[in-house]
């Protein structure tokens, strides 16, 4: 069974649908905010040229979400699935990021886990590139149980090259972890 990689995944926290070149306006309004990505490897991202580039390669990964509050229905985010090798059983998960009234609460660990489990049906390591300077990310990253790795110079589609830390998460450990 092939993977199968813009699912709807939800619960009554957080919706992830595929993302559609429709939803532009309203998750630029998100990520306009500088704040949003003043850790991340690029930080002008909030520029409207910028994230249109951003924007343009989430839908041609073909893996791009919008993240949607549960209750609200209001658009919060993005993340999404790439560089799928079923060969190695290896996907990696990333590009996200959030509204900051929604920081450092229920909502990027609940979206990250509906991925996780996701995935897991079909691969058996998820891989996630994030910028060295990215604490935050870091830290959300490794209360799920994902261990650093490496680190490597990563170009972001259609920008330079930064150092990101490489993480993962193996099916056999989540498995363990989250008794599923």
């Amino acid at each position: 069974m092939p993977f199968l990689l813009q699912p709807i995944l939800k619960n009554e926290t957080v919706t992830l649908r595929p993302l559609e070149a429709n939803d532009f306006e309203l998750l630029y309004r998100v990520a306009s905010d500088p704040l949003v990505w003043e850790q991340h490897p690029n930080k002008d991202r909030y520029q409207r040229e910028v994230f249109h580039n951003f924007f343009k390669g989430a839908l041609e990964s073909g893996g791009a979400f919008c993240l949607l509050d549960g209750l609200t229905n209001e658009i919060i985010g993005s993340t999404r699935y790439y560089d799928l090798n079923e060969g190695d059983g290896v996907i990696k998960i990333g590009y996200t990021f959030l509204k900051r009234s929604h920081w450092g609460s229920k909502f990027n660990p609940v979206a990250k886990k509906l991925l996780l489990n996701h995935a897991f049906q079909y691969i058996s390591r998820v891989e996630f590139h994030i910028g060295a300077f990215n604490i935050r990310s870091q830290t959300a990253i490794s209360r799920l149980g994902a261990i650093k790795t490496g680190e490597q110079e990563i170009a972001y589609y259609g920008e330079q090259p930064k150092l990101n830390f490489i993480y993962e998460i193996r099916k056999s450990d989540w498995l363990k972890t989250n008794g599923i």
